[in-house]
């Protein structure tokens, strides 16, 4: 179980950390306080320990600096950056890992800071949904990826390589059948592949996923992932803004979902702006339901500090509240004053 992660001036952060809930953790905040970046570096840390690659190379390829030094903050003096996550091991004791950049590299000479060898004799399953959808896009973007250089984050080939998994040999249990079930009735039908192209199977036949509205194509992709056992007890679920492309009435859907997978041993990073999202979660919140809301803000000096809390109302600042709540206030005075 991943439990807080802490930066050093690095990309947005000057000092940052972050306690996390073992359960659903819920990342809000106006646009440049570094979600995503939370996101993209608490995944890169869990990868690391499935393919073995150098975490300054993942690092590296998931947030695609022109140089590695600019993933220091540029906006003090400081020569170096770092960040550090930490995880609860088999024997229950605290280990982390993390790296070090200096603002003048232009290679991934990361420094690694921590207990890798302990890190990595645990393997952490996690897959990263990033806001753009990637199964459409499926028909040769891996072997693009693989025999050119081109600029995309590693996110975009991980997701589909995950897609793609084999469903699990074992019998489907009640659990995860009835989440399946839950999906498949919002979607009209089942997921297939084909080589490298997706399909909804329904009772009018096979329809191509780049025919499919990019919000079924986001829930087919939930789908698949519950179906090949990437999401199971003990992996880490990161899905940068659920709600994009998705109808508000599919909100009730994906949050009661992400709760049940929480329920199942998932530990679950979202970062959104919805406010239904928000909304849902805490309409349907039960007491053995584990969630932490971390609002991200900038202070008077400029710099990103985080509020955690389990109490959905007292989440402060709330950015996406307050942006309904001007709403509401606008519309009442443009009513009232229509009535003069």
């Amino acid at each position: 179980m991943l439990t807080k992660i802490k930066f050093e001036n690095f990309t947005a952060f000057q000092h940052l950390e972050i306690p996390f809930s073992p359960g659903i953790n819920v990342f809000i905040g106006e646009n440049g306080t570094g979600k995503t970046h939370i996101l993209k570096a608490i995944y890169s840390a869990c990868a690391v320990t499935k393919n073995r690659n150098n975490l300054a190379n993942l690092i590296d390829e998931n947030f695609l600096p022109i140089q590695t030094g600019h993933l220091v903050n540029q906006s003090g003096k400081s020569r170096k950056g770092e960040y550090k996550l930490f995880k609860n091991n088999r024997n229950s004791s605290e280990i982390y890992i993390g790296l070090q950049f200096f603002n003048n590299e232009k290679e991934q000479k990361g420094t690694k800071i921590g207990n890798e060898k302990s890190w990595l004799d645990e393997e952490i399953e996690s897959v990263y949904i990033p806001v753009k959808d990637m199964l459409a896009n499926a028909p040769g973007f891996r072997s693009l990826v693989t025999e050119y250089k081109v600029h995309f984050e590693k996110i975009y080939a991980d997701i589909i390589d995950k897609a793609f998994l084999p469903m699990l040999k074992l019998p489907v249990d009640k659990q995860r059948r009835l989440l399946l079930d839950k999906l498949q009735k919002v979607m009209g039908g089942k997921i297939e592949t084909k080589g490298e192209d997706f399909f909804l199977r329904n009772k009018y036949g096979k329809l191509e996923f780049t025919l499919l509205a990019e919000g079924f194509r986001k829930l087919g992709l939930l789908w698949l992932l519950i179906q090949n056992g990437i999401l199971q007890k003990g992996s880490v679920l990161l899905w940068d803004e659920p709600e994009a492309n998705l109808n508000p009435k599919m909100m009730e859907v994906v949050a009661g979902i992400l709760l049940e997978l929480q329920q199942l041993g998932v530990q679950i990073f979202i970062a959104t702006h919805d406010y239904v999202l928000l909304e849902e979660f805490n309409l349907q919140l039960k007491k053995e339901n584990q969630i932490l809301f971390h609002s991200l803000f900038h202070n008077k000096s400029g710099e990103i500090e985080v509020a955690s809390t389990e109490n959905y109302n007292e989440i402060s600042p709330n950015a996406i509240d307050e942006a309904f709540g001007s709403l509401i206030d606008r519309d009442i005075r443009k009513h009232w004053k229509g009535k003069k």
